[in-house]
């Protein structure tokens, strides 16, 4: 894939931070990382994934410059600006289409599509402005870099096919289809990463150095803690170091942005009689700082009680109440010391429960099923899995029986397994199918099988026929080639069709025999030209789909006109 680029750079475009790794394509030995905030007094491998428009809705800022100039202006400007945060999650479990909103601190809106494409073209700008600093290599074109984005395994094919979308409209590539843009799932990416390290790079210790991948035949699952998401995945080390997936990918929203709700509600359990409301309303500068702060605090490394800074206007607001130690007097687990907020480590843990408790309740479930009886090992990696609470949970829950690892650039571990992914996308030999996939056909009507209100009559009135019929591609829970292709042929209903469209189904159960049944969800649809109807309805039309990929693709042949075509399935249309 990446042989005819000069360059693999790989974007995790996280929930709370993203950051970019990157290599010449024919050396992925030597992976470069970047490292964001010099410029203030910073030095980490991911910068917020925080952006900033101005009031006539121009991008201004991305990353912590965008946090600095949005905690810098004043309140009489501020809510003029769009500050977005954590609007990653807006592609999560929901509805996605290209026309959709987002919603800024302040509650205005812009386009999502624009949100998404100026971060990215930020990141992609900041990238080539890296690499040409760098390297001795010219980039001229960005065509001589292979771009790989990261996903969660758990989005949506139309969550997939809008970060291709807004990839495209910040000029990473100029065709949709565009094979130098990848597609790469995050807990993959990580499991690519971890594979090949030794075991010092790894934060706990084992008597075991080898690499796993010169271990065939190992088992082990990947937890990919960010703050959105968290992404699980089992795959086994094959003979030739590639990956074989061995459970369908599976988790949810309970990454490290649930921590700060929850600190977030305890918060306004203190600071009671409207203060924390009226705070939250007026003053959402300074509370998104406060809330930076304490996201920081929160990935400690330390079993220790933690300190937050009360910022002025909370302060006021509270004291124009009452003494601001009277709000303590009831609370448990935090103080009022000297202008901080003293929180105890065990009320710090509390904040983590139902995130620790998703995690290895997804887990053990996991780890339950027959095909994950042999997996010895845990590996976590993703920015929450350096918290110590998380660590500990986790180690508590399972280190009985299985090996608990993290490698020592948890944060960086995607980045740099997506740069290993885009030089060379076949390490993952197969995948398992996360649901049932189907098309909608028509089959010749046989009264003894087909339901009579199905019973459809051509125009030529020759041909009677069942319409919405649902023909199975692929089961759940298969495992299904990288490389498989499946072939298929249909054959159009009406003699003058000049095209036929495919609508794409999906169902988490077994089969289905129409589209209409309850469960069935359409995904998406694509139209195949036919242009030459001197045949009739003898015309053959193969379609050809390669299911294991990141992303759906399927190939379109009108075999009388030879014409042949690659279908971008069309995710946001539906």
């Amino acid at each position: 894939m990446a042989s005819t680029s000069l360059f693999v750079v790989a974007i995790d475009f996280g929930t709370a931070y993203s950051g970019y790794c990157f290599s010449l394509a024919s050396g992925v030995g030597q992976i470069r990382q970047v490292f964001w905030g010099a410029e203030h007094g910073l030095k980490t491998p991911k910068t917020p994934t925080c952006v900033l428009f101005n009031e006539k809705k121009e991008f201004r800022k991305f990353g912590y410059d965008a946090v600095m100039k949005y905690n810098s202006l004043p309140c009489s400007e501020a809510h003029k600006w769009y500050f977005f945060q954590n609007f990653k999650m807006n592609l999560y479990n929901t509805k996605v289409t290209s026309g959709m909103e987002l919603e800024a601190s302040n509650g205005k809106t812009l386009p999502a599509l624009t949100v998404f494409s100026e971060s990215l073209r930020y990141m992609k700008d900041h990238a080539m402005g890296t690499i040409q600093n760098a390297s001795f290599q010219t980039v001229y074109d960005h065509e001589e870099v292979t771009w790989v984005i990261t996903v969660p395994a758990i989005w949506s094919a139309a969550a997939r096919q809008f970060m291709r979308l807004a990839a495209k409209e910040a000029g990473f590539i100029s065709d949709v289809f565009s094979e130098k843009l990848i597609i790469a799932l995050e807990p993959e990416a990580a499991s690519l990463w971890c594979k090949q390290l030794p075991q010092e790079g790894f934060m706990v210790d084992s008597s075991d150095n080898k690499k796993f991948e010169d271990s065939p035949g190992i088992q082990y699952a990947v937890v990919d803690c960010g703050g959105g998401t968290v992404d699980i995945t089992v795959h086994e080390i094959q003979e030739n170091h590639y990956l074989k997936e061995l459970h369908k990918a599976s988790g949810g929203g309970w990454g490290g942005n649930t921590v700060d709700e929850n600190f977030s509600a305890f918060l306004k359990e203190i600071f009671s009689d409207g203060v924390w409301d009226e705070y939250v309303k007026s003053h959402s500068t300074e509370l998104q700082q406060m809330m930076y702060n304490f996201s920081l605090q929160k990935c400690s490394a330390h079993r220790e009680e933690v300190y937050i800074r009360c910022y002025y206007n909370l302060t006021r607001l509270a004291e124009s109440k009452k003494d601001i130690s009277h709000f303590f007097k009831k609370v448990k687990g935090a103080a009022w010391q000297d202008g901080t907020i003293m929180i105890t480590y065990e009320k710090m843990k509390s904040f983590f429960d139902y995130s620790t408790k998703k995690i290895i309740g997804a887990l053990k479930e996991i780890l339950q099923k027959p095909e994950t009886a042999k997996v010895q090992y845990i590996l976590l990696v993703g920015g929450f899995a350096s918290s110590i609470i998380l660590r500990d949970e986790i180690c508590q829950a399972f280190s009985n029986k299985y090996h608990i690892l993290c490698p020592v650039e948890m944060q960086a571990a995607i980045a740099k397994g997506a740069v290993l992914f885009g030089a060379d996308p076949q390490t993952i030999t197969s995948r398992i199918s996360a649901r049932t996939y189907g098309v909608a056909i028509t089959q010749k009507f046989d009264p003894a099988i087909h339901d009579l209100c199905k019973r459809r009559v051509s125009k030529s009135g020759d041909y009677v026929y069942c319409d919405d019929l649902f023909k199975k591609l692929v089961g759940i829970e298969e495992s299904v080639n990288i490389n498989e292709v499946a072939h298929y042929t249909f054959y159009p209903t009406e003699p003058d069709q000049t095209s036929v469209d495919f609508s794409f189904y999906c169902t988490e159960k077994q089969d289905a025999q129409y589209i209409d049944e309850e469960g069935l969800e359409l995904l998406g649809s694509c139209r195949v030209p036919m242009p030459d109807t001197r045949l009739g309805k003898m015309r053959e039309l193969k379609l050809e789909i390669k299911f294991g990929l990141t992303e759906f693709k399927a190939t379109g042949t009108d075999v009388t006109s030879n014409q042949s075509q690659t279908v971008m399935i069309n995710f946001l249309a539906v």
